[in-house]
């Protein structure tokens, strides 16, 4: 970052701060969450102000009426910034928002602001055109990941089979997790702190969005012996997809571990589903009867299922069908779980906002310095 570059930063953000110190309260405006924002979002690219990150977490778990104020304040910065320190900070922060599980936050739709179009004003688009296409994918993910959220309690109200439900949720992780992929750097003068961080909370949200697939091919196998037809050629697509997607996977974190990614290399290997298992399955989609698909009652003595606290499901056919699902390729999720006990030796910044402090006080103007009471 130029000196000048970084003097005018420093001055916009301090300008953004005396001026929500002189705006009054209201519905829509809280000038102590409007400052932490500000300083959340700051124009240094060296640093991040994860403490005035996790004050704006604290005043959205302790009172939701502080949505209101957060939406408008953050529009407002995101909207106006023609930086993409400012645009990729304040995606992260809506990254985090979601993180702290608020009935209200999961239900807001859309994101409040578009970064669909957005290109840096401060630097030549030579030097600016990765930024800003990083920019744009982490957009179009969170925006995505925020109408996904919202369509939850759409589903009560949803007249589809269960069966049909779980595919269709299936399809739109599959589809999100497209996307997340497509949030990487493509420019070697990327190689920032704030880059690497942001890549940080994309490969944590990768992980658990594939496992969250993984989870519930697994449920979706063991009932594919119930199901009609149709239904079981559409399981079958989401099979073939998240094979492509493992291989697709593997590639993106080798290519995260050497750009220099800290979370690609804790992460485990992706394990691939078996191609003969996709194959055997849709031998049996494409020639079963309507009685074997639709009558699963007559065929479960065919089967032996087994669970344990240690693997997924494993369904075996005695007879003709070789293993549909297997520990292979599921044991990405529990890797997940031995992974998070045993290396806490960086902690992301989305790590930290899944884990919120309880603690931090909500504050106004009239209180008293807010104590150190968190450390990063």
């Amino acid at each position: 970052m130029g000196l000048w570059k970084k003097v005018t930063g420093i001055i916009k953000d301090k300008n953004s701060i005396v001026w929500a110190n002189f705006s009054g309260k209201s519905s829509f405006r809280n000038p102590d969450l409007e400052i932490s924002i500000i300083k959340a979002t700051s124009h240094d690219e060296y640093h991040i102000d994860k403490r005035n990150a996790q004050i704006v977490f604290s005043w959205i778990r302790a009172s939701p009426i502080s949505l209101r104020p957060l939406v408008w304040a953050l529009s407002r910065r995101m909207e106006k910034t023609r930086s993409w320190v400012v645009a990729v900070k304040g995606l992260m922060l809506m990254h985090g928002v979601f993180y702290c599980k608020v009935p209200a936050v999961e239900k807001m739709g859309r994101l409040p602001f578009d970064l669909s179009s957005f290109t840096d004003g401060h630097t030549t688009s030579g030097k600016t055109w990765g930024f800003n296409a990083f920019v744009r994918e982490y957009y179009a993910f969170l925006d995505q990941r925020a109408l996904i959220l919202s369509e939850k309690d759409n589903r009560k109200s949803d007249e589809r089979s269960p069966m049909a439900q779980q595919l269709s949720k299936l399809q739109k992780l599959q589809s999100l997790l497209d996307m997340l992929l497509q949030v990487k750097p493509r420019a070697e003068n990327m190689k920032l702190p704030l880059i690497l961080e942001a890549m940080d909370c994309i490969i944590i949200e990768i992980y658990d969005v594939y496992s969250r697939i993984c989870t519930e091919i697994t449920k979706v196998l063991l009932n594919i012996y119930s199901v009609k037809k149709p239904e079981a050629a559409t399981a079958l697509k989401v099979l073939q997809k998240a094979m492509t997607q493992g291989e697709e996977l593997s590639l993106f974190f080798e290519s995260c571990k050497e750009f220099g990614v800290m979370n690609a290399n804790e992460f485990p290997t992706v394990a691939q589903i078996p191609k003969e298992e996709v194959e055997e399955l849709e031998r049996i989609v494409n020639g079963a009867s309507d009685m074997t698909m639709t009558t699963y009652e007559d065929s479960v003595g065919d089967y032996s299922i087994e669970e344990n606290d240690e693997t997924a499901a494993i369904v075996e056919h005695k007879e003709a069908l070789k293993t549909v699902i297997t520990d292979k390729w599921v044991v990405f999720d529990e890797n997940l779980k031995i992974n998070e006990e045993k290396n806490n030796k960086k902690i992301s910044f989305a790590e930290e906002t899944a884990a919120l402090i309880e603690y931090v006080p909500v504050y106004n103007s009239h209180q008293q310095e807010i104590p150190d009471l968190i450390s990063f």
